[in-house]
Protein backbone atom coordinates (compact mmCIF):
# COMPACT_ATOMS: atom_id res chain seq x y z
CA UNK A 1 0.00 0.00 0.00
CA UNK A 2 1.29 3.44 -0.95
CA UNK A 3 0.22 6.75 0.82
CA UNK A 4 1.39 10.24 -0.74
CA UNK A 5 2.39 11.32 2.92
CA UNK A 6 3.23 10.00 6.05
CA UNK A 7 -0.14 9.21 8.04
CA UNK A 8 1.25 7.86 11.23
CA UNK A 9 4.00 9.70 13.40
CA UNK A 10 6.58 8.09 16.12
CA UNK A 11 8.06 9.69 19.47
CA UNK A 12 11.36 9.38 17.85
CA UNK A 13 10.35 12.24 15.01
CA UNK A 14 9.70 14.35 17.53
CA UNK A 15 12.91 14.30 18.68
CA UNK A 16 15.11 14.15 15.89
CA UNK A 17 12.88 17.57 14.52
CA UNK A 18 13.57 19.07 18.24
CA UNK A 19 17.73 17.66 17.72
CA UNK A 20 18.03 19.47 14.42
CA UNK A 21 16.60 22.78 14.82
CA UNK A 22 18.92 25.60 13.39
CA UNK A 23 21.37 22.90 12.28
CA UNK A 24 20.28 22.77 8.38
CA UNK A 25 21.97 25.18 5.78
CA UNK A 26 20.19 28.16 5.31
CA UNK A 27 18.79 26.80 1.34
CA UNK A 28 18.04 23.41 2.69
CA UNK A 29 15.02 24.65 4.65
CA UNK A 30 13.74 26.73 1.98
CA UNK A 31 13.98 23.56 -0.21
CA UNK A 32 12.73 21.68 2.50
CA UNK A 33 9.51 24.00 2.17
CA UNK A 34 9.67 23.66 -1.83
CA UNK A 35 9.48 19.98 -1.40
CA UNK A 36 6.34 20.10 0.20
CA UNK A 37 4.44 20.97 -2.98
CA UNK A 38 1.42 18.77 -3.34
CA UNK A 39 2.05 18.71 -7.26
CA UNK A 40 5.30 16.97 -6.86
CA UNK A 41 4.27 14.42 -4.29
CA UNK A 42 1.38 13.85 -6.17
CA UNK A 43 4.10 13.30 -9.54
CA UNK A 44 5.87 10.53 -7.41
CA UNK A 45 3.03 9.01 -6.02
CA UNK A 46 1.11 8.31 -9.56
CA UNK A 47 4.59 7.02 -10.69
CA UNK A 48 4.80 4.43 -7.65
CA UNK A 49 1.15 3.33 -8.41
CA UNK A 50 2.54 2.18 -11.59
CA UNK A 51 4.12 -0.06 -10.06
CA UNK A 52 1.61 -2.99 -9.81
CA UNK A 53 -1.87 -2.61 -10.35
CA UNK A 54 -3.39 -2.81 -7.24
CA UNK A 55 0.01 -1.22 -5.34
CA UNK A 56 -1.96 1.28 -3.97
CA UNK A 57 -4.66 -0.47 -1.47
CA UNK A 58 -3.11 -3.51 -1.26
CA UNK A 59 -0.23 -4.73 0.20
CA UNK A 60 1.80 -3.74 3.37
CA UNK A 61 2.33 -0.35 3.66
CA UNK A 62 5.04 1.20 1.67
CA UNK A 63 7.64 4.38 1.94
CA UNK A 64 5.18 7.19 1.41
CA UNK A 65 5.49 9.29 -2.02
CA UNK A 66 7.28 12.07 -0.31
CA UNK A 67 9.83 10.18 1.25
CA UNK A 68 10.79 8.71 -2.03
CA UNK A 69 11.40 12.22 -3.81
CA UNK A 70 13.42 13.26 -1.53
CA UNK A 71 15.92 10.60 -0.80
CA UNK A 72 16.38 10.43 -4.67
CA UNK A 73 16.55 14.33 -4.56
CA UNK A 74 19.14 13.85 -1.77
CA UNK A 75 20.95 11.61 -3.56
CA UNK A 76 21.76 13.78 -6.58
CA UNK A 77 22.18 16.46 -4.38
CA UNK A 78 25.14 15.11 -2.83
CA UNK A 79 26.29 12.99 -5.59
CA UNK A 80 26.15 9.61 -3.57
CA UNK A 81 25.34 5.74 -4.76
CA UNK A 82 22.23 4.14 -3.01
CA UNK A 83 24.51 2.55 -0.45
CA UNK A 84 25.83 6.02 0.79
CA UNK A 85 23.17 7.39 0.84
CA UNK A 86 21.50 4.58 3.25
CA UNK A 87 24.21 4.91 5.22
CA UNK A 88 24.45 8.99 5.57
CA UNK A 89 20.59 9.22 6.22
CA UNK A 90 20.87 6.30 8.58
CA UNK A 91 23.68 8.53 11.15
CA UNK A 92 22.56 11.76 9.97
CA UNK A 93 19.45 13.72 11.93
CA UNK A 94 19.50 16.71 9.51
CA UNK A 95 19.09 14.30 6.76
CA UNK A 96 16.47 12.31 8.55
CA UNK A 97 14.28 15.40 9.12
CA UNK A 98 14.64 15.93 5.48
CA UNK A 99 13.88 13.13 3.83
CA UNK A 100 10.81 12.38 6.46
CA UNK A 101 12.26 9.51 7.82
CA UNK A 102 12.72 10.72 11.49
CA UNK A 103 12.79 8.11 13.90
CA UNK A 104 12.00 5.08 11.53
CA UNK A 105 14.01 2.48 9.49
CA UNK A 106 15.72 4.10 6.41
CA UNK A 107 14.91 1.80 3.37
CA UNK A 108 18.12 -0.35 1.98
CA UNK A 109 19.64 0.41 -0.91
CA UNK A 110 18.47 -1.84 -3.49
CA UNK A 111 14.51 -0.69 -2.64
CA UNK A 112 15.34 2.62 -3.08
CA UNK A 113 17.13 1.80 -6.31
CA UNK A 114 13.62 0.10 -7.84
CA UNK A 115 12.01 3.49 -6.44
CA UNK A 116 14.73 5.21 -8.95
CA UNK A 117 13.91 3.13 -12.06
CA UNK A 118 10.00 3.68 -11.22
CA UNK A 119 10.50 7.59 -11.25
CA UNK A 120 11.29 7.23 -14.67
CA UNK A 121 12.83 9.80 -17.46
CA UNK A 122 9.14 11.43 -17.56
CA UNK A 123 8.10 11.74 -14.49
CA UNK A 124 11.45 13.81 -13.46
CA UNK A 125 10.34 16.19 -16.50
CA UNK A 126 7.30 17.01 -14.34
CA UNK A 127 9.33 17.43 -11.40
CA UNK A 128 11.60 19.89 -12.85
CA UNK A 129 8.46 21.64 -15.09
CA UNK A 130 6.87 21.84 -11.36
CA UNK A 131 9.64 23.17 -10.07
CA UNK A 132 10.36 25.92 -12.53
CA UNK A 133 6.95 27.10 -12.12
CA UNK A 134 6.97 27.40 -8.46
CA UNK A 135 9.96 29.55 -9.05
CA UNK A 136 8.45 31.85 -11.47
CA UNK A 137 5.61 31.72 -8.36
CA UNK A 138 8.00 33.21 -6.25
CA UNK A 139 10.09 35.18 -8.26
CA UNK A 140 12.99 33.85 -8.75
CA UNK A 141 12.71 33.48 -12.37
CA UNK A 142 11.22 36.22 -14.85
CA UNK A 143 12.24 34.83 -18.11
CA UNK A 144 13.84 38.19 -19.47
CA UNK A 145 17.22 36.90 -19.86
CA UNK A 146 18.02 33.44 -21.33
CA UNK A 147 21.70 31.84 -21.86
CA UNK A 148 22.42 28.65 -23.50
CA UNK A 149 24.95 26.24 -24.09
CA UNK A 150 25.35 22.44 -24.20
CA UNK A 151 27.85 19.73 -23.02
CA UNK A 152 28.49 15.92 -22.84
CA UNK A 153 27.16 13.46 -20.23
CA UNK A 154 29.45 10.61 -20.71
CA UNK A 155 28.31 6.93 -20.28
CA UNK A 156 29.71 5.00 -17.58
CA UNK A 157 32.22 2.60 -20.43
CA UNK A 158 35.63 2.11 -20.94
CA UNK A 159 37.44 3.28 -23.40
CA UNK A 160 36.44 1.55 -26.88
CA UNK A 161 39.16 -0.04 -28.28
CA UNK A 162 38.19 -3.09 -31.01
CA UNK A 163 39.77 -5.40 -29.31
CA UNK A 164 38.29 -4.33 -25.36
CA UNK A 165 35.15 -4.84 -27.28
CA UNK A 166 35.92 -7.93 -28.91
CA UNK A 167 37.24 -9.09 -25.36
CA UNK A 168 33.88 -7.51 -23.90
CA UNK A 169 31.96 -9.76 -26.52
CA UNK A 170 33.79 -13.10 -25.45
CA UNK A 171 33.64 -12.76 -21.69
CA UNK A 172 29.89 -11.96 -21.79
CA UNK A 173 28.49 -14.65 -24.48
CA UNK A 174 30.55 -17.46 -22.48
CA UNK A 175 29.52 -16.13 -18.97
CA UNK A 176 25.70 -16.88 -20.25
CA UNK A 177 26.71 -20.20 -22.14
CA UNK A 178 27.85 -21.34 -18.18
CA UNK A 179 25.08 -20.42 -16.34
CA UNK A 180 22.71 -22.36 -19.62
CA UNK A 181 25.10 -25.16 -19.07
CA UNK A 182 24.78 -25.30 -15.03
CA UNK A 183 20.90 -25.34 -15.30
CA UNK A 184 20.13 -27.24 -18.26
CA UNK A 185 23.02 -29.84 -18.32
CA UNK A 186 25.73 -31.27 -20.52
CA UNK A 187 23.24 -31.85 -22.99
CA UNK A 188 23.20 -30.35 -27.15
CA UNK A 189 26.37 -28.18 -27.94
CA UNK A 190 29.13 -28.73 -25.65
CA UNK A 191 30.69 -25.44 -24.24
CA UNK A 192 34.18 -24.46 -25.26
CA UNK A 193 35.93 -21.90 -23.25
CA UNK A 194 38.18 -19.52 -25.37
CA UNK A 195 38.72 -16.82 -22.73
CA UNK A 196 42.09 -18.10 -22.02
CA UNK A 197 43.09 -17.64 -25.42
CA UNK A 198 41.39 -14.73 -26.00
CA UNK A 199 42.98 -12.86 -22.72
CA UNK A 200 46.59 -13.93 -24.23
CA UNK A 201 45.61 -12.30 -27.50
CA UNK A 202 44.54 -9.27 -25.85
CA UNK A 203 47.98 -8.77 -23.77
CA UNK A 204 49.57 -9.19 -27.32
CA UNK A 205 48.00 -6.71 -28.98
CA UNK A 206 48.35 -4.07 -26.28
CA UNK A 207 52.19 -4.68 -26.23
CA UNK A 208 52.43 -4.57 -29.89
CA UNK A 209 50.33 -1.67 -30.18
CA UNK A 210 52.86 -0.12 -27.60
CA UNK A 211 55.71 -1.01 -30.02
CA UNK A 212 57.86 0.80 -32.45
CA UNK A 213 59.49 -0.14 -35.74
CA UNK A 214 58.37 -1.12 -39.70
CA UNK A 215 56.92 -5.04 -38.30
CA UNK A 216 54.32 -3.64 -36.10
CA UNK A 217 51.26 -2.88 -38.55
CA UNK A 218 51.99 -6.79 -39.83
CA UNK A 219 52.34 -8.09 -36.46
CA UNK A 220 48.99 -6.35 -35.47
CA UNK A 221 46.58 -7.54 -37.90
CA UNK A 222 48.04 -11.11 -37.71
CA UNK A 223 46.91 -10.64 -34.05
CA UNK A 224 43.40 -8.85 -34.68
CA UNK A 225 42.81 -11.96 -37.34
CA UNK A 226 43.39 -14.46 -34.75
CA UNK A 227 41.35 -12.82 -32.22
CA UNK A 228 38.40 -12.27 -34.70
CA UNK A 229 38.59 -15.80 -35.53
CA UNK A 230 38.24 -17.03 -31.74
CA UNK A 231 35.30 -14.33 -31.42
CA UNK A 232 33.65 -16.06 -34.00
CA UNK A 233 33.65 -19.36 -32.77
CA UNK A 234 31.87 -18.28 -29.56
CA UNK A 235 29.81 -16.33 -31.48
CA UNK A 236 28.83 -19.52 -33.11
CA UNK A 237 28.42 -21.58 -29.82
CA UNK A 238 26.35 -18.75 -29.00
CA UNK A 239 24.08 -19.17 -32.19
CA UNK A 240 23.94 -22.72 -31.14
CA UNK A 241 23.01 -22.72 -27.54
CA UNK A 242 20.48 -20.07 -28.18
CA UNK A 243 18.99 -22.79 -30.87
CA UNK A 244 18.64 -25.53 -29.11
CA UNK A 245 17.01 -23.41 -25.83
CA UNK A 246 14.36 -22.29 -28.84
CA UNK A 247 13.94 -26.21 -30.06
CA UNK A 248 13.83 -27.26 -26.56
CA UNK A 249 16.94 -29.32 -26.51
CA UNK A 250 18.32 -27.51 -23.83
CA UNK A 251 15.25 -27.45 -20.95
CA UNK A 252 14.95 -28.30 -17.47
CA UNK A 253 11.45 -29.75 -15.82
CA UNK A 254 11.91 -27.18 -13.55
CA UNK A 255 9.29 -24.04 -14.45
CA UNK A 256 11.60 -21.51 -12.54
CA UNK A 257 14.63 -22.80 -14.02
CA UNK A 258 13.46 -22.85 -17.58
CA UNK A 259 12.30 -18.96 -17.14
CA UNK A 260 15.54 -18.75 -16.65
CA UNK A 261 16.81 -20.34 -19.56
CA UNK A 262 14.29 -18.27 -21.61
CA UNK A 263 16.04 -15.16 -20.27
CA UNK A 264 19.35 -16.48 -20.88
CA UNK A 265 18.49 -16.94 -24.68
CA UNK A 266 16.94 -13.13 -24.65
CA UNK A 267 19.94 -12.22 -23.44
CA UNK A 268 22.09 -14.16 -26.00
CA UNK A 269 20.53 -12.79 -28.90
CA UNK A 270 20.67 -9.50 -27.39
CA UNK A 271 24.41 -9.89 -27.29
CA UNK A 272 25.45 -11.72 -30.24
CA UNK A 273 24.16 -9.10 -33.25
CA UNK A 274 26.21 -6.56 -31.03
CA UNK A 275 29.61 -8.79 -31.06
CA UNK A 276 29.19 -9.12 -34.65
CA UNK A 277 28.58 -5.32 -35.56
CA UNK A 278 32.41 -5.12 -33.63
CA UNK A 279 33.66 -8.26 -35.68
CA UNK A 280 32.57 -6.18 -38.76
CA UNK A 281 34.01 -2.93 -38.24
CA UNK A 282 37.19 -4.26 -36.50
CA UNK A 283 37.43 -5.99 -39.99
CA UNK A 284 36.53 -2.85 -41.44
CA UNK A 285 39.43 -0.51 -39.64
CA UNK A 286 42.36 -3.39 -39.13
CA UNK A 287 42.27 -5.01 -42.58
CA UNK A 288 40.42 -2.62 -44.57
CA UNK A 289 41.99 0.90 -43.18
CA UNK A 290 37.97 2.07 -42.92
CA UNK A 291 38.18 4.15 -39.59
CA UNK A 292 34.86 6.18 -40.14
CA UNK A 293 32.70 3.07 -40.47
CA UNK A 294 29.19 4.59 -39.83
CA UNK A 295 27.29 3.52 -36.63
CA UNK A 296 30.03 2.79 -34.70
CA UNK A 297 28.92 0.85 -31.49
CA UNK A 298 31.61 1.79 -28.47
CA UNK A 299 30.16 -0.28 -26.00
CA UNK A 300 28.11 -3.55 -25.83
CA UNK A 301 26.21 -2.85 -22.85
CA UNK A 302 25.48 1.21 -23.75
CA UNK A 303 24.61 0.62 -27.71
CA UNK A 304 23.65 3.85 -28.17
CA UNK A 305 26.89 6.05 -27.16
CA UNK A 306 27.90 8.28 -29.32
CA UNK A 307 31.74 9.67 -29.87
CA UNK A 308 31.31 13.65 -29.89
CA UNK A 309 34.43 16.01 -30.33
CA UNK A 310 33.96 19.08 -28.84
CA UNK A 311 37.39 20.42 -29.31
CA UNK A 312 38.28 20.50 -26.21
CA UNK A 313 42.50 19.80 -26.04
CA UNK A 314 42.69 17.48 -22.97
CA UNK A 315 39.91 15.43 -23.80
CA UNK A 316 39.33 15.28 -27.82
CA UNK A 317 36.65 12.35 -27.91
CA UNK A 318 34.03 11.82 -25.38
CA UNK A 319 31.92 9.55 -25.00
CA UNK A 320 28.13 9.85 -24.00
CA UNK A 321 24.94 12.17 -25.11
CA UNK A 322 24.71 15.73 -25.70
CA UNK A 323 23.04 17.63 -23.20
CA UNK A 324 21.54 21.35 -23.70
CA UNK A 325 20.98 22.85 -20.53
CA UNK A 326 19.15 26.77 -21.13
CA UNK A 327 19.42 29.02 -18.15
CA UNK A 328 17.49 32.01 -16.85
CA UNK A 329 18.05 34.87 -13.76
CA UNK A 330 19.63 33.43 -10.86
CA UNK A 331 21.11 30.63 -12.31
CA UNK A 332 18.13 28.76 -12.76
CA UNK A 333 18.07 26.04 -15.65
CA UNK A 334 14.62 26.22 -16.90
CA UNK A 335 14.92 23.43 -19.40
CA UNK A 336 17.59 20.65 -20.75
CA UNK A 337 17.27 18.12 -23.53
CA UNK A 338 19.09 14.71 -23.88
CA UNK A 339 19.05 14.33 -27.24
CA UNK A 340 19.52 10.81 -28.97
CA UNK A 341 21.95 11.76 -31.67
CA UNK A 342 24.03 14.84 -31.79
CA UNK A 343 22.87 18.08 -33.47
CA UNK A 344 24.38 21.22 -34.60
CA UNK A 345 24.61 23.62 -32.28
CA UNK A 346 23.07 26.19 -34.42
CA UNK A 347 20.13 24.52 -34.91
CA UNK A 348 19.15 24.40 -30.90
CA UNK A 349 18.43 28.32 -30.61
CA UNK A 350 15.18 28.39 -32.00
CA UNK A 351 13.63 25.77 -30.11
CA UNK A 352 15.40 27.43 -26.91
CA UNK A 353 13.24 30.20 -27.19
CA UNK A 354 10.31 28.62 -27.78
CA UNK A 355 10.96 26.09 -24.95
CA UNK A 356 11.23 29.91 -22.74
CA UNK A 357 7.82 30.77 -24.44
CA UNK A 358 5.99 28.17 -23.46
CA UNK A 359 7.31 27.36 -20.25
CA UNK A 360 7.68 31.13 -18.54
CA UNK A 361 4.92 32.59 -21.04
CA UNK A 362 7.30 35.41 -22.36
CA UNK A 363 10.30 35.36 -24.69
CA UNK A 364 13.06 36.76 -23.53
CA UNK A 365 14.48 40.37 -23.82
CA UNK A 366 18.05 39.38 -24.20
CA UNK A 367 19.55 35.70 -25.64
CA UNK A 368 23.19 34.89 -25.24
CA UNK A 369 25.53 32.08 -26.33
CA UNK A 370 28.67 30.93 -27.80
CA UNK A 371 29.88 30.99 -31.62
CA UNK A 372 28.50 27.83 -32.57
CA UNK A 373 24.64 29.20 -31.85
CA UNK A 374 25.44 31.68 -34.73
CA UNK A 375 24.09 32.32 -37.64
CA UNK A 376 22.05 34.69 -39.78
CA UNK A 377 19.25 33.42 -39.89
CA UNK A 378 18.82 32.37 -36.20
CA UNK A 379 19.46 36.43 -35.51
CA UNK A 380 16.45 37.05 -37.63
CA UNK A 381 14.72 34.70 -36.41
CA UNK A 382 15.08 35.79 -32.92
CA UNK A 383 14.03 39.21 -33.41
CA UNK A 384 11.17 38.40 -35.23
CA UNK A 385 10.00 36.40 -31.94
CA UNK A 386 10.71 39.24 -29.70
CA UNK A 387 13.94 39.49 -28.39
CA UNK A 388 15.45 42.53 -28.23
CA UNK A 389 19.54 42.12 -28.02
CA UNK A 390 20.82 38.61 -29.43
CA UNK A 391 24.44 38.17 -27.77
CA UNK A 392 25.64 35.25 -29.90
CA UNK A 393 29.21 36.24 -31.67
CA UNK A 394 30.01 35.71 -35.43
CA UNK A 395 33.29 34.76 -35.61
CA UNK A 396 33.93 34.72 -39.01
CA UNK A 397 32.33 37.99 -40.10
CA UNK A 398 34.23 40.10 -42.25
CA UNK A 399 32.01 43.23 -41.87
CA UNK A 400 33.07 46.15 -40.49
CA UNK A 401 29.51 47.41 -39.13
CA UNK A 402 29.40 43.66 -37.18
CA UNK A 403 32.73 44.05 -35.45
CA UNK A 404 31.94 47.36 -34.21
CA UNK A 405 28.52 45.75 -32.68
CA UNK A 406 30.31 43.31 -30.66
CA UNK A 407 32.66 45.36 -29.65
CA UNK A 408 30.06 47.29 -27.90
CA UNK A 409 29.30 47.68 -24.29
CA UNK A 410 26.15 45.67 -24.08
CA UNK A 411 27.68 42.99 -26.09
CA UNK A 412 30.58 42.39 -24.13
CA UNK A 413 28.85 42.54 -20.90
CA UNK A 414 26.58 40.01 -22.43
CA UNK A 415 29.48 37.46 -23.12
CA UNK A 416 30.58 37.85 -19.65
CA UNK A 417 27.20 36.58 -18.70
CA UNK A 418 27.12 34.05 -20.87
CA UNK A 419 30.12 32.62 -19.88
CA UNK A 420 28.24 31.82 -16.46
CA UNK A 421 26.78 28.59 -18.52
CA UNK A 422 30.31 27.41 -18.33
CA UNK A 423 30.54 27.89 -14.81
CA UNK A 424 26.93 26.26 -14.42
CA UNK A 425 27.85 23.30 -16.29
CA UNK A 426 30.97 23.27 -14.48
CA UNK A 427 29.11 23.14 -11.18
CA UNK A 428 26.44 20.33 -12.66
CA UNK A 429 29.05 17.82 -12.72
CA UNK A 430 31.76 18.26 -9.87
CA UNK A 431 28.53 19.06 -7.44
CA UNK A 432 25.55 16.70 -8.77
CA UNK A 433 28.01 13.97 -10.62
CA UNK A 434 26.66 15.14 -14.37
CA UNK A 435 30.45 14.53 -16.10
CA UNK A 436 29.39 10.44 -15.82
CA UNK A 437 25.83 9.35 -15.82
CA UNK A 438 25.53 6.24 -13.70
CA UNK A 439 22.34 4.71 -15.00
CA UNK A 440 22.23 2.43 -17.41
CA UNK A 441 20.26 2.85 -20.73
CA UNK A 442 18.44 5.62 -22.75
CA UNK A 443 16.04 6.59 -19.75
CA UNK A 444 18.60 5.89 -16.93
CA UNK A 445 20.51 8.92 -18.94
CA UNK A 446 17.54 11.27 -18.53
CA UNK A 447 17.52 10.48 -15.07
CA UNK A 448 20.41 10.75 -14.08
CA UNK A 449 20.50 14.23 -15.96
CA UNK A 450 17.04 15.35 -15.02
CA UNK A 451 17.18 14.81 -11.30
CA UNK A 452 20.68 16.43 -10.88
CA UNK A 453 18.91 19.65 -12.62
CA UNK A 454 16.38 19.44 -10.00
CA UNK A 455 19.29 19.21 -7.53
CA UNK A 456 20.99 22.13 -8.58
CA UNK A 457 17.73 24.55 -8.92
CA UNK A 458 16.81 23.41 -5.27
CA UNK A 459 20.38 24.51 -4.53
CA UNK A 460 19.87 27.43 -5.97
CA UNK A 461 16.50 28.56 -5.58
CA UNK A 462 16.81 28.12 -1.58
CA UNK A 463 19.92 30.18 -1.90
CA UNK A 464 18.04 33.61 -3.68
CA UNK A 465 15.10 32.82 -0.82
CA UNK A 466 17.35 32.80 1.70
CA UNK A 467 19.13 35.50 0.67
CA UNK A 468 15.88 37.57 0.62
CA UNK A 469 14.83 36.52 4.28
CA UNK A 470 17.72 37.81 5.56
CA UNK A 471 17.13 41.31 3.75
Amino acid sequence: MIDARRVQRTFGDGFVADAVVNLQEAWMRHADTILDDDALVAAVYEALGRRHPKSRTRGRRAAPAEMVLRLLVLKHLRNWSYAILEREVRANLVYRDFTRIGGGKVPDAKTMGRWGVAVGPAVVEALHSRLIAIAQQQHVVEGRKMRVDTTVVETNIHYPTDSSLLGDGVRVLTRTMKQVTAIAGQVGARLRDRRRSVTRRLWEIGRIARSKGAPRQEKLTRAYQQLIASTSRVVGQAKRFSQEIAAGVKRTADVLHQAALEGLRRELETFVPRVQQVMRQTRARILGGDTHVADKLLSLFEPSTEVIRKGKAGKPNEFGKMVKFQEAEHQIITAYVVYDTRPSDSDLLIPALDVQARTLGRVPRFVAGDAAFYSGANETAAHAKGVTRVCIPNRSTKSAERKREQKKRWFKNGQKWRTGCEGRISVVKRRHGLNRCRYKGDDGMKRWVGLGVVADNLINMGRVLATRAET
